[in-house]
């Protein structure tokens, strides 16, 4: 993204009035328009209490031209009757529930919407460690994490846990954005010595592709625009990274192909079978030949049927009926991939779990688990262990994991299940734990593999 010629004041917050933000967004917009569309962008912003999470993507929202204007005004008018001086709070545009704007924190998932050259949706999440259960939530589905360090504290527990979380959840591009830069003088030394703090730390995590971007979100450096009070950084704009950052989903030809059944469709006494839903990764082409699972059938793809009329090629996520060469009893739950690539097949699963209850995981009890389209019932057979949380280290498990605790279950179902690790396959690897009495979602887990491996 070029970057346009700006005034030094431009990166300062609007000042009372619609006026001053009104020229900011429509500079903003002349220099993101026309650019081509770079697709979607999943990522979610995490880090700890008091870093700044909101008001950087208030920031983000104002400064890309994203805020209409009436919305504008009645975060201009929050936020004078909150401190008497009209001092825009861009922490308001995010903090939607009244428990966030009177705490001043961020209690539950926040999703914004907004575009530029690429499309994105942001899920903001909450930093205080009550609330990991919603952190998971909004990072399940994130193909970037935004990590917020405070400049001026350095890195603490949650910025650790939240790295940790994210990289659990498969998250391979990470953004460690040092915020509140203006507080340490925009030094360089500051910076440099949160970057080693942090990599010390990363050093061991999974693998992930880190970046680290010095900023400002309260006085608008490295934020959309980059900063003139920091020269010595040399770096893209956080807007510039997400929009230039690619991802393996944008390459589907790398990913396995995989499509679990949601529905059958036979519409009349035509002859007509097709097995409806989306395609979870990779790509289908007609023609091929195809594996069942976990029934480890084989056939051949003889057409693909959407809405619009038949395609040649199906490219995940799209949601289509595939037509299949044999007449075959499929059902829902039935997974479809190609051969060259097949799933895992097994009752015996080894799995990390995020746990959602207040009701406690112990071993020995049974759960429903949903898993792509097919719910089966499954027994805890042992809990190996649970991550200490100021650690991040595995640890004892005793008494079982209570609510917001992670750790790694072994659990057998009584069906066999066609499934990858999740860090291979971030849709066929994971599931939720449904207490079969309440309905009630208990756990969301990520498969490791089969114990016996």
């Amino acid at each position: 993204m070029s970057v346009p010629e700006r005034s030094p004041e431009m990166s300062e917050p609007p000042s009372n009035g619609a006026g001053p933000a009104r020229a900011l967004r429509r500079a903003a917009g002349s220099a993101l328009s026309g650019l081509p569309d770079r697709g979607l962008l999943r990522f979610t912003t995490a880090g700890s209490v008091d870093d700044g999470k909101s008001t950087m993507i208030g920031r983000l929202l104002v400064d890309s031209r994203q805020v209409a204007d009436d919305q504008l005004a009645q975060v201009q008018e929050a936020s004078r009757r909150r401190d008497g001086e009209g001092a825009l709070d861009l922490a308001l545009l995010t903090d939607g529930l009244r428990a966030e704007r009177e705490q001043g924190i961020t209690i539950d998932v926040a999703y914004r919407y907004f575009a530029t050259a690429r499309r994105f949706i942001i899920a903001d999440v909450p930093g205080h460690r009550e609330y990991t259960r919603n952190m998971v939530t909004g990072a399940s589905t994130a193909d970037l994490s935004v990590v917020l360090v405070d400049a001026s504290r350095g890195v603490v527990e949650q910025s650790r846990r939240h790295a940790y979380i994210s990289t659990l959840l498969g998250i391979r591009q990470v953004v460690v954005a040092v915020n509140k830069m203006d507080l340490c003088g925009y030094d360089r030394g500051a910076f440099e010595e949160i970057v080693a703090a942090f990599e010390r730390f990363a050093a061991e995590l999974p693998g992930a592709d880190r970046h680290y971007i010095p900023m400002s979100a309260l006085k608008g450096d490295n934020v959309v625009w980059r900063s003139e009070r920091m020269p010595w950084y040399e770096g893209p704009s956080l807007l510039e990274h997400l929009e230039q950052v690619e991802l393996p989903h944008e390459r589907p030809e790398r990913v396995a192909s995989r499509f679990p059944v949601q529905w059958v469709i036979r519409p009349g006494d035509n002859g007509y079978r097709g097995y409806a839903g989306q395609l979870a990764t990779g790509q289908l082409r007609t023609g091929q030949e195809l594996l069942l699972s976990p029934s480890g059938r084989t056939t051949r793809l003889a057409g693909i049927d959407t809405y619009d009329g038949p395609l040649e090629e199906a490219i995940a996520p799209q949601s289509v009926s595939l037509v299949l060469e044999d007449h075959l009893d499929l059902s829902r739950g039935e997974l479809v991939s190609s051969p060259e690539n097949p799933p895992r097949v097994g009752r015996n699963l080894e799995a990390d779990v995020c746990w959602m209850s207040a009701h406690p995981l112990e071993a020995g009890k049974r759960y429903l688990i949903k898993h792509t389209t097919r719910t089966v019932q499954a027994i805890v057979e042992d809990i190996v262990h649970r991550v200490d949380i100021h650690t991040l280290r595995p640890g004892p498990a005793t008494g079982g994991l209570e609510l917001n605790d992670i750790g790694r279950i072994r659990l057998r179902t009584s069906a066999p299940l066609a499934f990858d690790p999740y860090q291979v396959n971030r849709r066929t690897g994971s599931f939720i734990i449904i207490d079969e009495h309440s309905n009630d979602t208990a756990g969301a887990g990520m498969i490791v593999g089969d114990p016996a491996e």
